[in-house]
């Protein structure tokens, strides 16, 4: 068979089953996360991605391979979370710009559109890192080009695009030695060649073998897809719904007097299919997870026990929610004025929120690890603000490019302030100042995130030796500033040992902000720890209610400063001069720290100029 020629047809075919492979595949490219932490990012967010840009493509009309181009490049930047995601959108992208004009495409014209989306892809990363999802893009790419000079043959050409993706993909822990080290692949250029494996199988209309790959038990508990998905609109009409609800449910394979059949992956998702869409299909060896959108969720129900016990269920009627944005919608709006800035944080857990909002924040998108917000969420969440200027606080390095997209992408005046953690967020808050203007406050509070230490304590999913460090499944790991630099059993421990590895003489105030999974108990004994053995520091306690990590540390330093806290994380003022006393000190050469209330001053009587 021979294929000369890429219509739209054809094209919205290979994103369908594109698509459907990185689905069926998701959990598992979640489990070549390097570091053992529950995060559940890499494959999640591409498949969330991706699947965004594969509905728009499924619901257009376009007559034309650019048309449909531009619907998966539109589909993928407003849907794209984490780095992961944006790379595959800016990758799309540029696909998408180089078939710009053209109603079908050659063999050339395909191999020029993953060429062009390489360098796009490229450009839009700041500081490209080799071994990753653009090594296999790029390396695949420049494969297609060179086929393409000696063929004619789309199918031929894509067939040598997805071996070299697999051959450099191979070759990643070559070029990460992280990647070597823990002994997998990266995860979001495996997450690539299923894509380009579902195109290659809609071309031929064979199912393509992957290759072998081994599944580490895996966390779904708390993909994202189901933290979010919800919040997707997902209808247009209400007397247009055809599959009115949004159904999802969790069965415990095996388990139950119900059970009949034994799970395969292919022919569940596949009777599922039939009963609706929206489908998505998540599974490991025990836990199957279910979204779809269904005229029948008693069927889907019904089937899910043939193969164990229902754990969840969930079922919304979207024709009454959509009736409900109806009547809203039909509600005249009071014009709102803007409002001179707005600054918007990107959070997880109550407590951490209302730390946030204490310091003026004006908008949090609940999201951060495990839950990593769109393009379009951080969009909807820059006019919501309704703000003249706005600073977003990603809060978490695999935010940054959603949140720039974003910030391009949008009419209104935004910058980023590229803060890693929680701590870092709220400590640059303390630089921001309402009366000076963006680039200013972009500056000032870009250079507090260095005035504090971040630590993380959480839970490992699996059994890896790091940087030799060897860590065991459900050990409490110590995460600095993104290195894990303990573990241990206990969780008091490990929080104590972590803390002790973040302070210095130059320290002054620990934040302990304690999670869901966590208890103000133990903080309290930490903190007193602390405290005992260093009796120049100032521990402060919060609840933030935080998912995922048992503790957020922080410990803030300044060499020569005069300092002021609140809820613990201080503003610092330089004075100049060294020979003012070492900060923090609780009363040292003229200084005293005096407490009101959840206030905390460092208030001079001596010589030291403000």
């Amino acid at each position: 068979m021979k294929r000369t020629e890429l219509t739209a047809e054809d094209f919205k075919a290979m994103v369908a089953i594109g698509a459907e492979r990185l689905s069926e595949n998701a959990e598992y490219v979640n489990s070549l996360n390097v570091f053992p932490v529950p995060d559940g990012d890499t494959g999640t967010n591409m498949n969330l991605s991706f699947t965004s840009g594969a509905e728009r493509v499924r619901l257009s009309n376009a007559a034309t391979i650019d048309q449909l181009g531009a619907d998966l490049a539109k589909g993928l930047l407003m849907g794209a979370r984490g780095n992961s995601g944006v790379i595959l959108s800016q990758l799309f992208r540029g696909f998408s710009k180089a078939i710009e004009g053209k109603k079908t495409l050659s063999t050339i014209d395909f191999a020029e559109a993953f060429s062009h989306g390489v360098e796009t892809a490229y450009k839009a990363v700041m500081k490209p890192v080799e071994g990753t999802i653009l090594t296999v893009a790029r390396e695949s790419a420049k494969a297609g080009m060179k086929k393409a000079e000696h063929t004619d043959d789309i199918i031929e050409l894509m067939g040598t695009v997805l071996k070299v993706a697999q051959i450099a993909l191979d070759k990643t822990p070559d070029l990460l030695p992280i990647l070597k080290e823990v002994g997998v692949v990266d995860s979001g250029g495996q997450g690539l060649v299923y894509i380009y494996e579902g195109f290659m199988e809609s071309l031929t209309g064979e199912k393509v073998k992957s290759a072998e790959k081994v599944v580490s038990q895996a966390d779904v508990t708390e993909i994202a897809h189901q933290e979010n998905y919800h919040n997707v609109s997902h209808a247009i009409a209400s007397e247009d719904i055809q599959f009115g609800y949004c159904t999802e449910i969790m069965v415990k394979l095996g388990e139950g007097e119900t059970v009949t059949d034994t799970f395969d992956y292919d022919t569940f998702r596949n009777h599922l299919n039939e009963l609706g869409d929206s489908l998505l299909v998540v599974a490991d060896e025990e836990i199957v997870k279910v979204h779809v959108h269904t005229e029948y969720p008693g069927e889907v129900m019904n089937y899910g026990q043939k193969f164990g016990s229902l754990m969840k269920i969930k079922v919304d009627n979207m024709r009454m929610q959509h009736d409900a944005v109806l009547e809203k919608a039909d509600t005249p709006a009071k014009k709102l004025e803007k409002i001179p800035y707005g600054v918007i944080a990107v959070a997880a857990g109550e407590g951490v929120h209302a730390l946030f909002k204490s310091m003026g924040v004006t908008t949090i998108i609940n999201g951060g690890q495990t839950m990593n917000p769109s393009t379009e969420d951080i969009l909807k969440a820059i006019e919501s603000t309704n703000a003249e200027k706005t600073i977003i606080l990603p809060n978490n390095k695999n935010i940054f490019m959603a949140a720039d997209q974003a910030a391009e992408v949008s009419d209104a005046d935004v910058v980023v302030v590229a803060s890693k953690t929680i701590s870092q967020g709220l400590t640059a808050m303390l630089a921001f100042n309402e009366s000076e203007d963006l680039e200013t406050n972009k500056a000032n509070m870009t250079a507090e995130l260095e005035n504090v230490v971040s630590g993380q304590i959480t839970n490992a999913v699996r059994d890896t030796v790091i940087d030799g460090l060897a860590i065991t499944k459900d050990d409490f790991m110590g995460i600095v500033d993104g290195k894990i630099l303990t573990a241990d059993k206990d969780r008091k421990a490990a929080t104590i040992a972590t803390l002790k590895k973040m302070i210095t003489d130059d320290s002054e105030i620990v934040t302990i902000i304690f999670g869901a999974d966590s208890d103000e108990n133990e903080s309290k004994e930490i903190a007193a720890v602390i405290e005992a053995e260093y009796d120049f520091l100032e521990v402060e306690v919060q609840e933030g209610n935080q998912p995922v990590y048992s503790y957020l540390l922080s410990v803030e330093y300044s060499e020569k400063a005069e300092r002021v806290s609140l809820f613990g994380f201080s503003f610092s003022k330089t004075v100049g001069q060294r020979n003012c006393p070492a900060p923090g000190r609780k009363e040292a050469n003229g200084w005293k720290r005096k407490t009101t209330s959840n206030w905390i001053f460092m208030i001079q009587s001596g010589s030291c100029p403000m």
